[in-house]
């Protein structure tokens, strides 16, 4: 029904993974495999809609509160995540990482540490230290070490991704109730990035941290997410989010309509939001079959031509992050063979503060991942210790 196979050329589109290599790699004409999105087209009903939406004509001030948005975000969670959701605690951005960077100015102050798991996601690394706040990084599943940074005078925030980002792993709600005890304990508020949770993989549940916060640990909680990055939209922008506390939901309203001048929202992201969560079901649950068949053919290919590197798919996501620490291979070198000899672009795991490990975006058509991950193979081959 969907054909996920199809090769769309992005070239002069002005996309950041395609147009924008050299930016990042010092090289051009890379085949990118870097910032997560995906080379997959939007569902066909979300094209559908934005279409309708343009031949209407007229792009006037528009109003998120008004007309369908809130109610698809409530059906979404309901129908997903089997989650009743406040529309009245929902606000609106212009991103995820907006909303961060304003929750951040309203719960901590320049100095101020907040807590984040290893590895970091290195949009958190950037909002983070360029508000002056301190980022302190924990290892996943260290609670002793989470508790150390938390119990600190000064650390004010946890800040979770959910699921984690760069590895995929999506949080038990054991665990997510230990975070939110701890964070109640410490008195840190809690910002839960969601933007992956509709990538979870079969198998695998996701937990919004509504279900963990409305028992009433703490008064400072937001969920931040979006549908952008499930049906493939970034380009349109929009976020929303939930904020238990009325008092700091609109004190976070009334930052965006004045301080931050969103007195109007991008209508396109409205509307493609309403159809992904009104009529995207059938294709997302499409596109997370075809992302674990890619991720098994990544799997198969990396434990036939690297013996000694043992991988498992993520969780979530279709980012698949590679542990290369026990080929005792340098990072620079390896990044060099990828760009000089491969002409790949792979992210290294230094960006995302843990060197050894490599991120591979496998959102594209399975051809173009196979040859990805073989090209990696190949340069990881040549560069192993023996």
């Amino acid at each position: 029904m969907y054909d996920f196979d199809r090769e769309i050329d992005r070239h002069g589109t002005w996309s950041v993974q395609w147009d924008g290599i050299a930016d990042r790699f010092g090289v051009p004409d890379l085949l990118p495999f870097t910032i997560s999105d995906m080379d997959f087209a939007s569902p066909p009903e979300v094209l559908a809609a934005l279409r309708e939406r343009v031949d209407h004509g007229v792009f006037g001030y528009t109003d998120w509160r008004l007309g369908e948005f809130r109610e698809a975000i409530r059906h979404w969670y309901a129908s997903r995540y089997a989650t009743e959701i406040d529309t009245e605690a929902l606000v609106y951005a212009p991103s995820v990482l907006n909303q961060l960077s304003q929750l951040l100015r309203m719960w901590t102050e320049p100095g101020d540490g907040v807590v984040v798991h290893t590895p970091t996601y290195d949009g958190f690394r950037k909002a983070v230290t360029g508000l002056g706040r301190e980022l302190r990084g924990v290892p996943l599943g260290d609670l002793e070490a989470l508790e150390r940074e938390l119990a600190r005078p000064d650390s004010r925030m946890l800040l979770l991704c959910s699921p984690h980002n760069p590895t995929g792993r999506v949080w038990t709600e054991e665990e997510l109730t230990v975070f939110a005890e701890l964070a109640e304990r410490h008195g840190a508020a809690v910002v839960s990035d969601e933007i992956h949770a509709d990538l979870t993989t079969e198998g695998h549940r996701h937990i919004p941290w509504t279900r963990v916060a409305e028992p009433g640990r703490g008064r400072r909680w937001a969920l931040v997410t979006s549908g952008t990055k499930a049906f493939n939209f970034p380009a349109l922008s929009g976020s929303y989010g939930l904020i238990g506390d009325p008092d700091e939901r609109t004190a976070f309203v009334r930052r965006m309509e004045t301080g931050e001048g969103l007195a109007s929202p991008a209508v396109l992201s409205l509307t493609a939001h309403i159809a992904a969560y009104r009529q995207g079901a059938d294709w997302l649950d499409a596109l997370r079959g075809y992302v674990a068949g890619t991720m098994d053919t990544v799997r198969e290919r990396l434990s036939a031509g690297l013996p000694g590197v043992d991988w498992a798919p993520p969780q979530a996501g279709y980012l698949a992050w590679i542990d290369l620490r026990p080929l005792g291979i340098e990072e620079t070198r390896l990044q060099e063979e990828l760009v000089t000899v491969e002409k790949v672009a792979i992210m290294p795991g230094g960006v995302y503060g843990t060197p050894g490990f490599v991120r591979l975006n496998v959102g594209c058509p399975r051809e173009k991942a196979e040859r990805g991950v073989d090209a990696l193979v190949r340069a990881a081959a040549r560069l192993r210790k023996t």
